[in-house]
Parts: C-alpha cells; sequence; structure tokens
C-alpha cells in the first residue's frame, strides 16, 4: 500500500505542475480532465501525509520511550505514544477506504427514470409520490433538479417521469436507487378501505457526454409526431414529439414536454447516451464479475428493493435488512439514513473484496 501511496504523490505534484502549464489551460478537455484527476488524488495525498506524519510520532515516542526514566514524564510519553497510534491507525483505515477502486460514474449528472409498473393506476400515482420524494431530497441536498419528459396518468400519476439531477455528488447519493419499489396502502381508487401491494419502477443512468458514447447516425431511427396530453387531449398542433430508436440496441427514447421539435430531441439523445453508457458499463460488469440482474427487473412486486407500507409508517430497504418507522418523514425526502447505509453496506463489501484478495 505504501508504495502506492507513493506513486500517487508522485502523480499528484505532475498534475499540480500540469494546472499552470498554459497549454492545458488552454484546451478545455485536458483541463477538465486533469482537474478531476486532482480532485481524486487531492484527499488520498492529504490523508497521506497526515499518516506518515503520525507514524513518525509514534517512532519518535517510542523512542523516547525507552529512553525515559519512570515518572511523570514517562507517563506524558506513554500518552503521546498511544495517541500518534491511535492517529495512525485511523488513519491507515481511512488510506484504506480511499484507495477503493473508484465508480467511473463519480461526478456525473445522474438521469432517474420512474415508471408505474404493476397497479395500474395505484402505481402510476405512486409513481409521482417517488419523483416528488426524490425531488425533496435532491432540494435538502442542494442538487439542482430538471424534468426531461413525462407521460401524466388520467388521475394526476404518472405512466414515466424522466429528470436529471445535477451535483458533483449526485451519482454516489442516487445510484442505489435503481430497482422495483413496492407500496402498501388503500389506494384512492378503492372503496372498500382494503390495501393493495402495487409496485413502481426507478432506472438510475449516469449522463454521457458525447465523447463518452459514440453514436452513428445511420443506426438512428426518428419519428416525430404531435405531442398529446392525458386522455389523448391534444398538447399542440404542430409534429414536436420525437420517438428515436437506437436500432443496433433498439432501445427507445420518446420525448414530447418541450415545444421545439430540436428541444425535444436533445432531450432524447441525453437519454439515450445515457442508457447506452449503462448497457456498456453493465457488460463490462458483468463480464468481470458474475451475470447480474438489471436495474429495473420484470417490475413485480416481488422483485422489489424497498417496500413502503403506509399503515404501519413504515419503509424497509430488503438489500440491507434496514426498516424504519418514519415513512412520513422519508415521503418528504428525508433519505439521508437510508442512502447513508446503502453507501456504507457498498464500502463494506468493497473493503471485504480487497481483503479477501490481498
Amino acid at each position: 500500500m505504501l508504495d502506492r501511496l507513493e506513486g500517487l504523490e508522485r502523480e499528484y505534484e505532475a498534475v499540480l505542475i500540469q494546472l499552470s502549464d498554459p497549454d492545458v489551460v488552454g484546451d478545455s478537455r485536458r483541463l477538465r480532465d486533469v482537474s478531476k484527476r486532482h480532485r481524486e488524488l487531492e484527499p488520498v495525498v492529504t490523508a497521506y501525509r497526515e499518516y506518515r506524519a503520525a507514524v513518525e510520532d509514534r517512532d519518535t515516542a517510542q523512542e523516547m520511550l525507552g529512553d525515559a526514566a519512570a515518572g511523570e514524564d514517562r507517563d506524558v510519553i506513554r500518552a503521546e505514544l498511544d495517541q500518534a497510534e491511535s492517529r495512525s491507525a485511523e488513519l491507515e483505515e481511512r488510506l484504506k477506504f480511499l484507495l477503493l477502486p473508484k465508480d467511473p460514474n463519480d461526478g456525473k449528472n445522474v438521469i432517474v427514470e420512474i415508471r408505474g409498473a404493476e397497479g395500474g393506476e395505484e402505481a402510476n400515482l405512486f409513481a409521482r409520490d417517488l419523483y416528488e420524494m426524490y425531488t425533496r431530497y435532491a432540494e435538502r441536498r442542494g442538487f439542482g433538479l430538471e424534468v426531461m419528459g413525462s407521460d401524466p396518468s388520467d388521475m394526476g400519476g404518472f405512466n414515466q417521469v424522466t429528470f436529471m439531477v445535477k451535483g458533483d455528488a449526485a451519482w454516489s447519493h442516487f445510484k442505489n436507487e435503481g430497482g422495483p419499489h413496492r407500496v402498501q396502502r388503500v389506494p384512492v381508487t378503492e372503496s372498500q378501505g382494503r390495501v393493495h401491494t402495487s409496485s413502481a419502477t426507478v432506472t438510475v443512468l449516469p449522463e454521457a457526454e458525447e465523447v463518452d458514447v459514440q453514436i452513428e447516425d445511420k443506426d438512428l431511427k426518428i419519428d416525430v409526431y404531435r405531442s398529446t396530453g392525458p386522455g389523448g387531449q391534444s398538447v399542440n398542433t404542430t409534429d414536436s414529439a420525437v420517438r428515436i430508436t437506437h436500432m443496433p440496441t433498439g432501445i427507445v427514447v420518446a420525448m414530447q414536454d418541450e415545444k421545439s421539435q430540436i428541444q425535444n430531441r436533445a432531450k432524447a439523445m441525453q437519454v439515450l447516451r445515457a442508457r447506452l453508457l449503462k448497457a456498456e458499463q453493465d457488460r463490462h460488469a458483468a463480464e468481470a464479475s458474475t451475470a447480474r440482474r438489471s436495474q429495473v427487473g420484470g417490475g413485480g412486486r416481488s422483485e422489489k428493493i424497498r417496500t413502503y407500507n403506509y399503515k404501519e409508517n413504515r419503509v424497509t430497504d430488503h438489500r440491507i435488512g434496514l426498516t424504519l418507522y418514519k415513512l412520513d418523514k422519508v415521503m418528504l425526502g428525508e433519505l439521508d439514513e437510508i442512502v447513508d447505509a446503502l453507501m456504507a453496506d457498498e464500502r463494506a463489501r468493497q473493503l471485504a473484496g480487497e481483503e479477501g484478495a490481498a
């Protein structure tokens, strides 16, 4: 580990030189890449330097303790040694975490798609509830949020809604939200007061730059049509809605919220690039490890990552066995306890994998 840290420190010094190089400063793409690497290396190098200082303090205290006679001085030195040992051990654990493989999507904006799944109109209403929950959570975290497209249902829910969350930490806070979400409650459409189980699917995609995904024009089939609202009501009188089909993969993206065909096409291309990037990343991950199920699955109620039980005011994340009896607060955007637990679980599994491979 120390050899690796020394190499990263040398790289960090080289990056600092590049940041003052006029050739780099004048090239926006190179400057972006070098600045990103600087942000990645700085916390590692800072912790490494603090660790080295703590080890030096520890070694000095050990040497002094060996030379000290019994008495008050020895007690003081022993206290300093204990403090230095504790500090160096703490920094060593932090460095192990900082050296874990980085998620290639860290720092990217996030595109989130929510669809009503099983449960008819109740599933669509739940999809809107999830959208509002994420909107409030993004606001609490200081992220920007932009609706890219939506397909409202007849009773005010969403058949589908797509939005972008903007912020350096957006991916790390939203990436574990992908999958089927199950709700248990009495629907507004239920006249007998019976609890129903419905579901909505959430797909989380990293925003892809044009340089991340190469798309050939010949691989696209683009259809334009007239936008419609709930119940088939005409929204405008021009063919502004856009449907793009990526022929090699069969991925279809449709956008109609904007009044301009050009704007709808631009947003559809954003989503298409994100889906293609995620598909490619999933393919590589499957090749490097055991094949995994996609985030959405079939959208069935049994394929859930999280359950929202309104009667018991309970939310349960089934992946980590976490249950909270504060569903009312969670739906108001207080997701930190769940998100932090999922992030901690991911780090613990990474550390266990690193140690197992060592």
